[in-house]
């Protein structure tokens, strides 16, 4: 069905025809009827369908024609920045010829700007939980103003812990009679659902199922490797297939620099992704791979949605995802807008366990080819120390060379040698005693221990005198006469007049 079958504005056409958009995808077919009638509308849907638009476009008809919605504002909800920033740049392609007001408001950046757009006025607010509501709870943005409700991957904010945020937004919104909700979610889980049906008008529910939408253009394919030989074979799929570009996705930030550091040693122009990079360095690097600057992407779950890269030629799952949403959502960057794409999974046996699930949910098994020896090709960053723990810090601090360094350090990189006798004499001096080097002191205790006499067995209650001060006197060093001088009633003590000393007048008095 085509765009032009649907009552649009002449200036909403043009600007559809401008960005390239010849005829609707299925869930913007299906989702203009109700929306444009103000409908609430709950949709299904994964990633790559053409939601986007489905929402943008319903909400420029809408704030068009419809008397009611004077005076009051669209708001879209994402979880993540990147989403945010990614539906801002769509909204302002496809209203570029119209006179409303686009501002995308997430964290990770100053709110100078983003304060003088809210009081220069906004039509459309486009952000991240997080802001809205600072914005909110100042009195920047009025929620009692909202006439259209957008909650865009729905299942991604509350898996993200956003639903107790999203809970309060609709709690300051106007009532669900009064406004118009649409939902957008790949899955359907019971706080989506909750959302769906306590805070919706009776929402026309659009399904699209998993496997209408990530199967039919995708070709899939799965190797089974091991941990060890992961980037061997990740080497030899680039080199043999030899995409445009791709999205390598990992289970862990750490993993992504350092796949992104051995690609690079590798000779392939590559940058990381992950929550913990700076906002301008994260805009930085999809605006390199959306125009073409860099090639390949290694990403965390946080660029699974969100990131709209025309053209994505290639995406591999160097790790298996622990949730099998993921995979859909990973695989979804390409094959978008009904173009074709290739996945790649490398399954070891970290991850393997997922497997099932993921089938499960795209109710298709997914076909495994056995990588020949010559696929694996050989790693040039084998046995180099890279420098990661730097990279994975929060706002992803650099120190030094970031690629790599020798496989040891010289003593000199640490502390000059001629100062660690310093060190060793200073601690002693403090305390008066005479200076010693560490490793003579257990020495002499080392060989107390070894020549000192097996102990004597302890002595029995009915003992003699005798034989229990000889136990004392193994024990504790001490040597004393036993003999008894005349009229004195004191043994005759040499050497230590100790605890011994103290042990044999208790026993002396016992024995009376």
């Amino acid at each position: 069905m085509k765009f032009t079958e649907f009552n649009l504005d002449d200036t909403i056409i043009k600007a559809i025809d401008d960005a390239g958009y010849e005829e609707c995808m299925p869930v913007q077919e299906m989702t203009f009827p109700y929306g444009f009638q103000g409908k609430d509308i709950f949709v299904q849907s994964q990633t790559g369908s053409g939601k986007t638009a489905a929402f943008m476009i319903t909400i420029f008809y809408r704030l068009l024609h419809d008397e009611t919605l004077q005076g009051r504002t669209a708001l879209i909800v994402a979880p993540t920045r990147e989403l945010a920033d990614q539906i801002g740049k769509e909204a302002e392609m496809l209203g570029k010829y119209l006179d409303f007001k686009i501002g995308v408001f997430f964290g990770g950046v100053g709110y100078g700007k983003q304060e003088k757009l809210l009081a220069q006025g906004v039509d459309i607010i486009i952000g991240t939980p997080g802001r809205l509501i600072d914005f909110s709870d100042s009195g920047k943005i009025n929620l009692k103003k909202i006439g259209i409700f957008v909650i865009d991957e729905a299942d991604r904010l509350f898996d993200m812990g956003f639903y107790p945020d999203i809970k309060k937004m609709l709690k300051k919104m106007p009532p669900q009679m009064e406004r118009q909700t649409m939902l957008f979610s790949a899955t359907l889980d019971d706080r989506v659902k909750h959302i769906a049906g306590s805070d919706m008008n009776s929402p026309v529910e659009i399904n699209l199922t998993p496997d209408q939408i990530t199967v039919e253009n995708i070709e899939q394919k799965l190797y089974h490797v091991g941990t060890d030989e992961k980037i061997n074979l990740l080497l030899g799929i680039l080199k043999k297939d030899n995409p445009g570009n791709a999205i390598i996705f990992t289970n862990t930030k750490y993993k992504a620099v350092e796949i992104s550091k051995r690609l690079a040693i590798n000779g392939y122009n590559c940058e990381f992704l992950m929550g913990d990079l700076p906002q301008t360095k994260r805009l930085s690097v999809i605006d390199r791979i959306k125009s073409g600057e860099l090639r390949f992407l290694i990403a965390t779950d946080v660029a699974a949605r969100g990131l709209h890269i025309d053209d994505l030629d290639m995406v591999i799952n160097y790790d298996l995802p622990e949730h099998s949403e993921n995979y859909v959502h990973r695989i979804g960057r390409t094959a978008r807008a009904g173009k074709s794409g290739k996945a790649i999974s490398l399954a070891c046996e970290k991850f393997v366990y997922g497997l099932e699930s993921i089938e499960s949910l795209i109710d298709m098994k997914i076909p495994v080819e056995w990588p020949e020896d010559e696929l694996f090709e050989a790693d040039k960053s084998r046995g180099m120390h890279l420098h990661i723990e730097d990279e994975t810090r929060p706002g992803g601090k650099r120190k030094g060379d970031h690629k790599t360094i020798s496989r040891k350090k010289k003593p000199a990189d640490r502390r000059p040698h001629e100062e660690k006798p310093r060190t060793g004499e200073r601690k002693p001096s403090r305390a008066g005693s005479r200076p010693a080097k560490k490793e003579e002191t257990p020495r002499p205790r080392q060989k107390e221990r070894d020549t000192r006499p097996k102990p004597v067995k302890r002595p029995k209650p009915e003992s003699s005198l005798e034989e229990r001060l000889a136990y004392y006197s193994k024990k504790y060093g001490d040597t004393f006469e036993t003999d008894m001088p005349q009229g004195k009633g004191k043994p005759a003590m040499s050497g230590k007049k100790g605890i011994v000393g103290k042990i044999f007048g208790f026993l002396k008095r016992k024995n009376k």
